[in-house]
């Protein structure tokens, strides 16, 4: 590392040398798929491997201080859903059992924990063996009254495009796997089975098509007969005309009274009660923040309800506000919500433990990590923060290198309206450039396209900006985190709002002297790599772009992919006309810049069509254009040489297109038609 009087090289934005290789962002890769607390009070987690092909397994942390975490999932299995096609949800640990979806069978499967080497205690199988991976399960609880598991299930028997979402009881009994009882049905999709403290109540999240989960959805509660079926059930939240919203999130507490989030009236997802004598909602504290987030994967769980002595409901929950998460304790009884000083920026999901709290986050300094959080006796202030898990535990050491997010608004087409991104300078402690150079600019538009750009340590975007670049990553007009009204600003006019709004965004970053003109790149994955299209093809702000996994055809798109996301470019679209006239691959003629298309051949979100046609079809109009399959990969790459060939090739394919530069790294690039 460099030290800091040591004299900087003087040398072009993106030529820089940085330790912060492709090698070491693949294998920083990890990700977390959720966290429980099992009967001894220990955390296990479910982390994916991108050195294992992307494989995810349980984790259980070591017993004493100077110990190995244990895997708790043996090696010929991965836990993983297919439900909806993003998963989530995929286990339940009970004291020392865990119940979890197996990837590549989807049955469920039960697991005892208690022993120290939990891989050697078979999973026992739940469901039963249907000759494939055709029926899914998620989001589960379990149901000690009856001895059984109550989760989603999505059957894909009859149609893969049209599966069947049903809630269903399945037997705990290890001795025969019997097909699951069927408890609700009838509407297209279902999320949060969850049951009162008597198991003698359900309540559930349901919605039905046109309709994505956070534009209307309903939230019900069943009651449980003697023989374990759901009966007299009735509509919480969002059967109201009056009402436009999206409940979320269903919870019990001890005494049975039923928490959810909702964004009724004032547009932010905010915490309510049910009142059920008189079936009215009751507010617990309204801010204009978001206390939840859009329902893409099962199993989100932004709040918990913590065990205090007295009779009041204590809630440990996070919001999101201007661009940053926030940790507070909310006091039912008293409706008063007290802030939590942590270094986390963001935060996912929240697990209670014995005493404390596991907090799912990270900031522009620590990247995706678990953290204990210890209160004070009152819970109203922290006495430890402790990571305990990390996707990178070894960032740190590049510390010096970081570029460090700046939050910023840039005006949009509409006069007097803003939106929102997080800008990253050029950052290399060893390195400077020429006082009249303007460094390259890459665009980052998120997936989606209802997500949101988090501004937190990403290794892949230091491997961009330790090299000379800026990095700039827009949250558009439609991403989440600023309301409904924000969120709605895309209906109808994806393609256009997204579009816009990243273009307004580098002409800001360029008029405010951070960003070289002639050299401003775009990329995106999924509906990014369709807003990076799209810009590609109607506006000439960027001089090239990276499309990962993107949509070119959106009538095509419409046709071919999953029942989840069927009609969602309905309401993002709209007409035949605006489906046709927005699809990039009908107007390849307005194409004029260099792009390369990454894509995985197994993607059933966007199938690979969509890729090939584009780059025919570019090829046929003499652009520069260059294609990679990957072979095994899904929607979105969990392998890690595909995750270090995909950043090396696009900042190589940038750098000989319009960088005037040379990179650093001894890359071998691949070959680009009309142009090699």
């Amino acid at each position: 590392m460099a030290s800091s009087n040591q004299q900087k090289v003087t040398a072009p934005y993106g030529s820089w040398k940085s330790p912060i290789t492709a090698d070491v962002v693949s294998v920083a890769s990890k990700q977390l798929g959720g966290t429980a607390v099992d009967g001894h009070g220990r955390l296990i987690w479910l982390e994916s491997r991108p050195m294992e092909s992307g494989r995810e397994v349980l984790v259980k942390e070591a017993a004493q201080p100077g110990e190995e975490p244990i895997d708790v999932t043996p090696k010929e299995f991965a836990v993983r859903t297919t439900a909806q096609e993003y998963g989530g949800g995929a286990f339940r640990i009970l004291d020392d059992t865990v119940i979890f979806s197996n990837y590549k069978d989807q049955r469920l499967y039960k697991q005892s924990i208690d022993s120290k080497a939990c891989t050697d205690l078979a999973p026992v199988p739940l469901t039963p063996d249907y000759g494939g991976p055709v029926v899914s399960f998620a989001d589960g609880v379990f149901d000690l009254r009856f001895n059984r598991y109550v989760s989603v299930m999505e059957d894909r028997r009859i149609s893969s495009a049209n599966a069947t979402t049903t809630i269903v009881a399945v037997s705990l009994n290890d001795t025969d796997a019997q097909e699951p009882k069927v408890l609700v049905s009838g509407n297209d999709f279902y999320a949060f089975p969850r049951l009162d403290p008597k198991n003698e109540r359900i309540a559930w999240i349901e919605w039905s098509h046109p309709n994505m989960p956070w534009d209307k959805a309903e939230l019900w509660v069943g009651y449980i007969s003697e023989n374990g079926d759901v009966y007299k059930s009735t509509c919480v939240a969002g059967r109201d005309p009056a009402l436009l919203e999206s409940p979320t999130e269903p919870k019990w507490s001890s005494n049975g009274e039923l928490f959810f989030i909702t964004d009724r009236k004032n547009g932010f997802w905010n915490l309510y009660k049910w009142n059920e004598s008189g079936n009215d909602v009751l507010p617990l504290y309204s801010l204009d923040a978001e206390f939840s987030k859009p329902l893409w994967l099962f199993g989100i769980n932004s709040y918990e309800l913590i065990q205090t002595s007295s009779e009041k409901n204590v809630i440990a929950c996070s919001y999101r506000q201007h661009g940053r998460s926030y940790l507070g304790i909310l006091d039912d009884s008293q409706q008063s919500l007290s802030l939590l000083d942590i270094p986390f920026t963001d935060i996912d999901n929240i697990t209670s433990g014995q005493q404390c709290l596991y907090v799912e986050g990270a900031s522009a300094v620590n990247p995706s990590s678990v953290a204990k959080v210890t209160l004070n006796d009152q819970g109203s202030s922290v006495a430890d923060f402790k990571i305990v898990w990390s996707s990178s535990p070894d960032s740190l050491m590049y510390n010096s290198y970081f570029s460090l997010p700046e939050f910023i608004e840039f005006p949009t087409v509409i006069p007097g309206q803003k939106a929102y991104a997080y800008y990253y300078p050029p950052s290399n402690p060893n390195f400077t450039a020429s006082e009249e150079e303007r460094p390259p600019l890459l665009l980052q538009s998120h997936g989606g396209p209802t997500s949101e750009a988090r501004g937190i340590l990403d290794l892949s975007i230091q491997y961009w900006t330790s090299r000379g670049w800026a990095l700039v990553d827009v949250n558009y007009g439609g991403s989440t985190g600023y309301g409904r009204e924000y969120r709605e600003r895309l209906l109808g006019k994806w393609g256009i709002v997204d579009v816009d709004d990243c273009c307004s965004c580098a002409k800001f970053l360029v008029d405010s002297g951070k960003a070289d003109e002639k050299r401003l790149c775009i990329t995106g994955a999924s509906a990014g790599g369709y807003t990076t299209l799209a810009a590609l093809a109607f506006k000439d702000t960027f001089n090239a772009g990276a499309s990962l996994s993107g949509v070119a055809d959106l009538s095509l798109l419409r046709a071919e992919t999953h029942k989840f996301e069927s009609h969602y470019l309905d309401k993002l679209v709209g007409t035949e006309k605006a489906f046709f006239e927005r699809s990039p691959i009908n107007f390849v003629d307005h194409f004029s810049c260099p792009i390369i298309l990454f894509q995985g051949l197994e993607d059933k979100v966007v199938p690979p069509d969509q890729a090939r046609k584009i780059h025919e079809a570019l090829k046929k109009k003499g652009l520069p254009v260059a294609l990679v399959e990957y072979e095994g990969e899904q929607h979105g790459f969990r392998k890690a040489e595909n995750i270090k060939f995909t950043l090396e090739q696009q900042i190589v394919f940038f750098a000989r297109l319009i960088g005037h530069f040379t990179v650093a790294d001894p890359i071998t690039p691949i070959k680009i038609d009309n142009f090699d």
